[in-house]
């Protein structure tokens, strides 16, 4: 497709600050901080992190990275390997850059995706020195027309001292009217966000730009990473089937309609399978109000499920990349893509009482969620948006298959070696072993059905062995200290969380 770049450079005072991507990395110092645009995979600046990664290999420096979450195009790989970057926050889920932060060659700072914005509002983090976003677009007025995510990007422009854009020839041009900017004034002064259904517009179509920031534009024309999520399996589908007919008991109870409650789904393929899950089913007349808009979302709309989808990025596989975004027109009006400070708001969250399917590590049988370290201390990903959710949706809901490794390792265990979220945010766990609905359960209740529903066999013997022990020292909450662990020394000791004699 040949794109006339003054379609797309429409505030023609820019034109002058055209640029190559090597050209721009080369105005970034040693220990600045910069704000990328990117969230899982969408939006996300692509030219010049590569150029400063190839900077890196000939040149010692080092700079902070801020994000909306994880980066495409194996930017945080290319950066955590040249070792130049110092610390970086909120979010990722890149195997090398984990690698790196494992061996603390850069520190992370794993953060709730709605806090970042009011953190750098108040100066509790450094502040950004070069936002570097990409665009669809400049308008006449000044707006700067994101891509696929908004995610941290208008924050990150408002407070930085200088800006760069990427202006991707190969964005889609119907992306422009689809984005909701909107920028809170400081806590102590904020407005409530009028908000109250799902497609609600409280902002312009664009970032606002100080042109006098602008310091370069890089002309791309590369598409989005394609998502790495993998199709539904049994183990999934079996998930699926067991949240379907928990929302049916809901609706029975009174509890819900057939259109539910407004569902939102972290990333990754469990998430992606329950949704797609809905397809088939009765339900009808859905809402999304999420972060990420993945494929299932998209099988929803086309089927005729899902009449409105609120998100701050959009992140599909190639071949639904293909079919959605060349033919937006056809989902423009179910639409919206916000700030990850609106889509994460609490305030909103509470209010629309959404339904939160989030993935975790491992549960333990009290409820408390681990979503982001192995065996305590190694980091995976990071909590991402789940922590917004989980403590302010209508319903907590952590899924995580039984087992992993060839079973070797339960995603049940007597107590999690790490806790992002603790048994008072979580209403329900799901294993493809079964479902367990812990509102207005005691900590012994809730173990107890944890145990019957949600562990595998295999490990079943051990846990409960573990809890009746327990439950002889007494307490609200059982626990015995010296072995609470012992399935996370066992797999340090042995590979394995079951020690030798409990194998047979």
């Amino acid at each position: 497709m040949t794109v006339n770049v003054e379609e797309r450079l429409r505030y023609p005072q820019l034109a002058n600050k055209i640029m190559t991507a090597a050209e721009a990395a080369a105005l970034i110092e040693d220990g600045m901080t910069l704000g990328l645009s990117g969230f899982t995979r969408g939006g996300d600046a692509k030219a010049v992190p590569n150029a400063l990664a190839e900077r890196g290999k000939t040149e010692k420096f080092k700079v902070d990275v801020y994000t909306g979450a994880s980066l495409g195009h194996d930017s945080d790989a290319k950066m955590s390997d040249a070792g130049i970057i110092r610390k970086r926050l909120p979010f990722q889920v890149d195997r090398t850059m984990r690698g790196h932060i494992n061996k603390g060659d850069l520190s992370f700072m794993d953060q709730h995706l709605g806090e970042t914005a009011d953190f750098l509002r108040q100066g509790a983090i450094k502040k950004v020195d070069v936002a570097i976003i990409e665009a669809t677009a400049i308008t006449e007025d000044g707006l700067l027309i994101p891509t696929t995510s908004v995610g941290n990007s208008p924050i990150f422009v408002e407070e930085a001292d200088k800006v760069i854009i990427e202006l991707n020839l190969s964005s889609y041009p119907e992306l422009e009217g689809l984005h909701d900017i909107y920028l809170p004034e400081p806590q102590g002064e904020r407005k409530p966000f009028a908000i109250v259904h799902t497609l609600d517009r409280i902002g312009q179509k664009g970032i606002p730009l100080n042109m006098e920031k602008v310091i370069a534009v890089v002309l791309t024309d590369q598409e989005d990473s394609p998502s790495l999520v993998l199709p539904p399996d049994d183990e999934t589908q079996q998930m699926a089937d067991h949240l379907l007919d928990f929302f049916r008991d809901e609706i029975k109870a009174g509890r819900l309609t057939n259109k539910l409650a407004p569902l939102q789904s972290g990333i990754g393929s469990v998430a992606n399978a329950v949704l797609s899950g809905m397809v088939k089913s009765e339900f009808e007349d859905l809402e999304v109000f999420s972060e990420v808009l993945q494929d299932a979302v998209f099988e929803l709309i086309d089927a005729g499920k899902v009449k409105a989808a609120s998100c701050c990025s959009i992140t599909l596989s190639k071949e639904k990349m293909e079919s959605v975004f060349h033919h937006l027109d056809k989902y423009a009006d179910k639409l919206i893509i916000r700030p990850q400070e609106i889509s994460n708001s609490p305030e909103v969250i509470r209010r629309l009482g959404p339904i939160c399917m989030n993935t975790a590590i491992e549960f333990d049988i009290y409820g408390n969620v681990n979503s982001t370290h192995v065996s305590g201390t190694k980091m995976m990903n990071g909590i991402g948006g789940s922590g917004d959710f989980a403590r302010n949706g209508r319903y907590s809901i952590f899924v995580t298959k039984s087992t992993a490794k060839d079973g070797k390792i339960s995603s049940v265990v007597p107590f999690v070696s790490h806790v992002d979220h603790a048994e008072h945010d979580v209403d329900v766990v799901v294993t493809e072993q079964g479902l367990a609905d812990l509102r207005g359960l005691t900590p012994r209740e809730r173990a107890e059905l944890i145990i019957e529903k949600c562990v595998h066999p295999k490990f079943k013997p051990a846990l409960r062995a573990y809890y009746e022990e327990a439950k002889t020292r007494g307490g609200q909450t059982p626990h015995v200290l010296e072995k609470a662990f012992s399935f996370h020394t066992n797999l340090a000791k042995y590979g394995t969380m079951l020690a030798p004699e409990e194998e047979n």
